[in-house]
């Protein structure tokens, strides 16, 4: 197993930052903290030091004094967790429909927290959406080979995927593209002049001044905008009126603006380019191609914003026959094999991760490289992209080796860091971020939000 100086090193060599850097950080626990096979506290712990080191370097790189990093494994786990209490009570998070289904030859793993994503996969298996039960799917599910499934849903636009063990993931064309390519995509796209953020005063924080246009909606591209804002950033939260969200948003909106941009329309886009004029960062998360057929894709922005950093999010990378499917967390966890490892090493059928690891551990790099690309702009100028992927950092972590009796393990009390604030979606419980900066602590000024509560400009 990778010791978690050993983890953080991996993911900063990613960022192209000085290796000084490290010497800062101060990492202590150790594995297991959460019942897993897998080094999920270590993941955690690594790629939010990543984070804040980054963070760290911008404003080191603004005239601020390097300061030490602080990340305990059992609270950065338990961050990663992603729980949250609305007025005392926890949303349940996840729709009856979704979860792992027996098939013919094997099992499927059905995501179906968004509406159109069930009621396509129940009309998939020749159901009414409107009166099928749970029970009627499974035995649907039966009569479908795995893969079957999962291709006639691409093909649908659903999100389902096959079971599969390493050895066949790493077979695979996909599994074999995720494996040619390095942790990020770094892209240059393209010469532009520095956009010079101000010095800091000795009290702010190491992001303050930067401007970050957040484009995403699930958890992963939300963690890291929070995670921005966590270190001064000014984070807006771009929703479009006509998708949806999940709970989450409350959680993940901690610290943002949000506003509502309709970019169907002459008035969205006139507004949203007007917040593009002034940004330093955007995040992007939506489905492959979303914001291309639009005429935002990286390229568009670099060329309405030249300096800009852009981080664009996906579930399978930008390489491989897999390189447009959708994707979340838990499928991605199916399809590449953890499902099928966790469930032999407990000595049962196929087992999750204890959290979205996936996610979490993306939203963190999400967070490291927008520092990173800032300080390189700052440095050199151009317009800078990073593709950031759930299956890459997937890769990543299955790199990190196992963790011996890791699934006899008991999960740490999150009381010691649960915080409670007001919010536009009632009192908030969640968990504080778990990375300490000595000098400017992180913290969350801004309440969560309601979508459109803050009007689509700085």
């Amino acid at each position: 197993m990778t010791a978690p100086r050993e983890a953080l090193a991996s993911l900063w060599r990613s960022t192209g930052l000085p290796q000084e850097a490290l010497r800062f950080a101060d990492l202590t626990g150790t594995e297991p903290v959460f019942p897993s096979s897998f080094a999920v506290g270590t993941a955690a712990q690594a790629s939010i030091a990543a984070a804040a080191l980054a963070a760290c370097e911008v404003g080191h790189l603004r005239g601020a004094a390097r300061q030490r990093v602080a990340v305990d494994m059992a609270h950065a786990a338990t961050e990663c967790t992603a729980w949250f209490a609305i007025d005392g009570k926890v949303p349940d998070l996840w729709d009856p429909f979704s979860g792992l289904y027996r098939c013919a030859d094997g099992w499927v793993r059905v995501h179906a927290n968004f509406r159109h994503h069930r009621d396509g996969a129940l009309e998939l298996l020749g159901l009414d959406p409107a009166t099928a039960t749970r029970a009627q799917a499974d035995a649907a599910m039966l009569r479908w080979k795995a893969r079957d499934f999962e291709d006639a849903s691409a093909r649908a636009g659903l999100v389902a995927t096959a079971l599969r063990t390493f050895a066949e993931w790493d077979a695979s064309p996909q599994g074999q593209a995720i494996a040619a390519q390095p942790l990020v995509n770094i892209e240059r796209l393209g010469d532009a002049p520095v956009l010079a953020l101000p010095p800091l005063e000795p009290d702010q924080r190491p992001l303050e001044g930067v401007k970050v246009l957040d484009l995403t909606r699930i958890l992963a591209g939300p963690v890291g905008g929070r995670m921005l804002a966590a270190y001064g950033a000014d984070v807006m939260l771009v929703n479009s009126p006509h998708l949806p969200n999940i709970d989450a948003i409350a959680d993940t909106s901690r610290g943002k603006r949000s506003c509502h941009v309709d970019l169907r329309t002459a008035r969205g886009r006139e507004d949203f380019e007007a917040l593009l004029a002034q940004a330093h960062v955007v995040i992007q998360g939506y489905r492959p191609g979303g914001l291309d057929g639009l005429g935002y894709g990286p390229g568009d922005l670099a060329r309405r914003r030249p300096g800009l950093v852009s981080l664009w999010l996906s579930a399978y990378g930008p390489q491989g026959p897999w390189h447009d499917r959708r994707g979340f967390d838990s499928l991605v966890q199916t399809a590449m094999g953890f499902n099928h490892a966790e469930g032999e090493a407990a000595g049962s059928g196929p087992k999750a991760l204890p959290m979205q690891v996936l996610d979490e551990a993306s939203g963190a790099l999400i967070a490291a490289m927008a520092s990173a690309l800032l300080h390189r702009q700052q440095r050199e100028g151009g317009s800078w992209l990073a593709r950031v992927s759930l299956a890459q950092t997937a890769h990543w972590l299955r790199s990190l080796g196992r963790v011996r009796d890791g699934l006899a393990a008991k999960p740490p009390s999150r009381d010691p860091w649960v915080e409670h604030a007001d919010s536009g979606f009632g009192r908030l419980s969640g968990i504080a971020h778990s990375a300490h900066l000595a000098a400017t602590p992180a913290r969350w000024l801004r309440p969560s939000e309601r979508p459109g509560t803050s009007p689509p400009h700085w």
